[in-house]
């Protein structure tokens, strides 16, 4: 409501913004209109409670669903819930229609339902007091190519001796009636008709029971149409075989219950079909025979509240299957609504027996309802802006199968308060070109600008936008807005927290240095795409912290008095230390280094001091411990303890020194301080390696050299028997030769001696 709201550049629509943006601006809660919705329940009848047998009620006095009629005031974006209850009444009316296909297949069938009436009649009456029942025939359009249109084939399709009726599309035998026995008599008149093609035309007879209630007789109950066939149907498009192309128009044409149009219109689709069988609460149980159960299972996907039962051969188990389907389809509620105006959605959430929850589509509906059950839904409606009329829309909730119906009336808040208020004509509005309202100005026809001043006709001047240049630039308003009246009004962006300003749009709120991805570090705000940084914090990007906590030493120095803090961290200006605070000096001689001298003179009588000990070295007090456990450690000490291990000749000796510093101004004064009560001191324990046992020694050496010894032997006594073997076996092959050249030379000499003789 505030006239001086709106910043240089900024659009009049800047005024409506998130409430938390507008705190943020300045605005009090008396200057911002916040209107949210609300509803109201204008009819809330309660459910019927009635038990079978109590007074019967008219079917309108009959309850399932409270309330019956709401009135919703909806906000952009703020979504309003009611609870809806449903309660399946005890001895609710049902209508039930039988849409029989009277084809020459069906004629065993014809038998079986010719005492169909009486029968179900006595079934349906375990289910309520209130039953109607009708009948209706159907078999195919009465062009070519469906039957034959010959003189006699129009008067009697069946061939050889069999009677039967001229074929036709859709007949109303009986409207619905409570008198079973007339039902038998007039299906018990039915005679079977004849076509020649194998699909029927059970779809033009579904589209004249759902769309002709008059000439069937609903009343506003349970609405039940039973198709009984044998065979597949035609649908949306195959009218065209008969010459027929205009769309069916989902009228009712019949004259003397008989469909006329059926040769001038083509079948419905099934969308079409179930648009008129949902409109008119009509639930659909397909009595098929087994061949075709696939393909009525098909159908009944795309048909909500829909059954299928297998007819047996003859149908004699029609009434089975209808009372069965009947408690299939009465068990299950679903809720559909009417066509939603532009931007309103509505979210389902459901609560069914035993506790069950769903939401999304599954929030629609619930299975297993018994009579007497109460279920309940919650239904969030959210309008997205205002529809184009800005006027009541009325949408309805029903569950798919019945009468009942939510009725619900949408209002929708799309101006504040305060335009009521407006002032017409107000000469704030440069001489009463406009009307003043809620801070502003809301111009006449034909004028624009900030106050109305200009008219629609020279707002594209030249010279009005020279004055939208900066700096007599050619770019408008920085490329960020339009030149309105000679002034810039800037762009709105996607992001309602990003905005343009300034006199040419040149600033903005987004463009500013960012740091860890965030605009300003998050520790400021952006102005002219500049950072204006939070208390504490500095830089281009608001990155630099003023808090030196982090800067603190152990000794309670900024920096360990060893470096300046900038930006939170520790900068050493000595180039010996380094670390977060400055405190680590690798190069620095430790403590360990620095009174190893004189721990050594104190602890063993050794090091370079042990000639000055006692001058140089009595500045703390030493206590002797028996093993290293006994040192204090740093996990257990209250201060801080530095375990020290330094070499003393071939002897290693261990310390822990305990210093503890007090500041003031920038005097340091430093003390040692021991670990019990306030005896200064270094621990020290000797590790140094015992004397060496020389005996052992000798005799290990000893006996090594005689192991060697002995081991030698060994190997030159195996080595020469295995050359003694080898030159023993040689001798031997060399004597073996020298016999055998002694006995050759002896047979010589015997054989030339007999020759010679």
């Amino acid at each position: 409501k505030l006239s001086d709201f709106l910043k240089q550049g900024e659009t009049v629509s800047t005024r409506c913004d998130e409430l938390q943006s507008l705190i943020k601006r300045g605005c009090s809660d008396a200057m911002i209109e916040n209107p949210h919705g609300e509803q109201k329940t204008l009819k809330n009848k309660t459910v019927t409670n009635r038990r079978k047998g109590a007074e019967k009620l008219r079917p309108e006095d009959i309850t399932q669903i409270q309330p019956q009629k709401l009135s919703l005031t909806l906000r952009s974006g703020e979504p309003q819930t009611f609870n809806l209850k449903f309660k399946r009444a005890e001895d609710y009316p049902i209508d039930l229609y039988y849409l029989m296909d009277l084809s020459y297949s069906m004629k065993d069938d014809l038998e079986n339902v010719k005492n169909l009436g009486t029968s179900l009649m006595l079934e349906m009456s375990k289910i309520t007091s209130d039953f109607r029942i009708g009948f209706g025939s159907f078999v195919e359009k009465t062009v070519m190519p469906y039957i034959s249109t010959t003189p006699a084939k129009l008067l009697n399709p069946c061939t050889g001796d069999q009677n039967c009726t001229s074929p036709f599309s859709y007949k109303n035998v009986l409207k619905l009636t409570s008198n079973g026995k007339n039902f038998n008599t007039l299906v018990g008149q039915q005679q079977i008709s004849g076509n020649l093609d194998s699909p029927e035309g059970g779809f033009d007879a579904i589209m004249q029971v759902a769309v002709c209630g008059d000439h069937i007789g609903w009343r506003n109950v349970t609405r039940l149409l039973v198709f009984s066939t044998d065979a597949g149907f035609h649908f949306a498009g195959d009218g065209k075989l008969g010459g027929i192309v205009l769309p069916n128009d989902g009228k009712c044409h019949l004259e003397n219950n008989v469909y006329t149009m059926s040769h001038y219109y083509d079948y419905p689709s099934i969308a079409h079909l179930v648009q008129k069988l949902s409109d008119n609460n009509i639930q659909t149980i397909f009595a098929v025979t087994e061949e075709f159960q696939p393909v009525y299972q098909e159908l009944k996907n795309l048909i909500p509240k829909s059954a299928v039962g297998t007819l047996s051969a003859n149908s004699s188990n029609v009434i089975n299957l209808i009372i069965d389907a009947y408690n299939s389809l009465s068990s299950e509620v679903i809720l559909e609504n009417s066509k939603l105006p532009e931007g309103v959605t509505l979210a389902y959430t459901s609560r069914c027996k035993n506790g069950v929850v769903s939401e999304g589509e599954s929030g629609r509906k619930c299975s297993n309802i018994s009579i007497g059950d109460e279920v309940m839904f919650s239904i969030s409606v959210t309008s997205k802006g205002c529809p184009k009329q800005g006027k009541p829309e009325i949408i309805k909730i029903k569950p798919l199968g019945f009468t009942e119906e939510v009725e619900i009336t949408l209002n929708f808040i799309c101006e504040c308060e305060c335009n009521k208020d407006g002032i017409k004509n107000s000469q704030l509005c440069h001489f009463g070109n406009g009307t003043y309202e809620c801070g502003a100005c809301k111009c006449n026809e034909g004028r624009v600008g900030r106050q109305c001043e200009c008219s629609s006709n020279d707002v594209a001047t030249e010279d009005m936008d020279r004055t939208c240049r900066k700096d007599n630039g050619t770019d408008i308003c920085s490329n960020n807005g339009d030149c309105v009246c000679g002034t810039c009004e800037c762009k709105k962006r996607d992001n309602p927290e990003e905005r343009y300003s300034g006199q040419y749009c040149e600033c903005d709120n987004f463009n500013c240095d960012r740091s860890g991805n965030k605009l300003c570090g998050g520790h400021g705000r952006c102005e002219c795409r500049v950072c204006i940084c939070d208390p504490m914090w500095t830089g281009s990007a608001c990155d630099c912290s003023l808090d030196n906590s982090t800067c603190m030493a152990s000794n309670k120095q900024i920096c360990n008095g060893r470096g300046t803090c900038e930006c939170g961290t520790c900068k050493c200006t000595d180039p010996k230390f380094q670390g977060p605070t400055c405190e680590t000096c690798p190069t620095c001689p430790g403590v360990c280094t620095e009174h190893k001298e004189c721990v050594q003179c104190r602890a063993f009588g050794t090091g370079e001091k042990k000639d000055t000990c006692e001058r140089d070295c009595s500045y703390f007090n030493l206590i002797k411990v028996k093993d290293r456990d006994k040192l204090p450690q740093p996990n257990d000490a209250s201060y801080p303890v530095m375990h020290c291990k330094e070499r003393d000749g071939i002897c290693l000796f261990t310390y822990s020194r305990v210093m503890a510093c007090y500041s003031h101004g920038l005097v340091i004064f430093c003390t040692l301080i021991s670990s019990c009560l306030n005896t200064a001191a270094p621990r020290c324990v000797s590790d140094c390696p015992a004397g060496p046992d020389i005996i052992p020694i000798v005799a290990g050496v000893v006996a090594g050299i005689v192991l060697i010894g002995l081991a030698l032997l060994l190997i030159w006594k195996l080595l020469m028997i295995i050359h003694d073997r080898r030159e023993f076996a040689k001798f031997e092959k060399e004597k073996m030769n020298a016999k055998w050249d002694t006995v050759s030379v002896w047979n010589l000499k015997r054989l030339f001696g007999r020759r010679a003789g």
